[in-house]
């Protein structure tokens, strides 16, 4: 865990893969927004509150491919597993891997 992060350093513009946290102090929901979405990726972000409407709100603002609410992290193999921006490459798991391994095609016959 990290205190008296600024979003500017290495370890928020990095992609870390491992258990960390860095806190950053925000005034409001949408400079939190704006802070978590000034970052080249997006692979997963964590929401902690007990107010479901702002976590919605939150979360469907935020550029991440997935979003956890009060947990960190959670899939699950029916669930898509993929990020926006540079994280990741499409989808795993979920029926969007499906549309990631296969390709729709439209063949027409006239049989008169």
């Amino acid at each position: 865990m990290f205190t008296d992060v600024t979003n500017d350093m290495t370890i928020t513009r990095a992609e870390i893969f491992g258990p960390v946290l860095s806190m950053i102090e925000f005034a409001d929901h949408e400079v939190a927004i704006e802070i978590a979405n000034d970052s080249p990726y997006g692979l997963m972000a964590g929401i902690w509150t007990m107010d479901l409407k702002t976590a919605h709100s939150v979360a469907d603002h935020l550029d991440y491919g997935m979003v956890s609410v009060n947990e960190f992290p959670v899939t699950q193999p029916q669930t898509p597993f993929g990020g926006f921006k540079q994280s990741g490459l499409g989808r795993e798991q979920g029926t969007e891997a499906i549309h990631e391994y296969t390709q729709t095609k439209n063949v027409n016959v006239n049989l008169e």
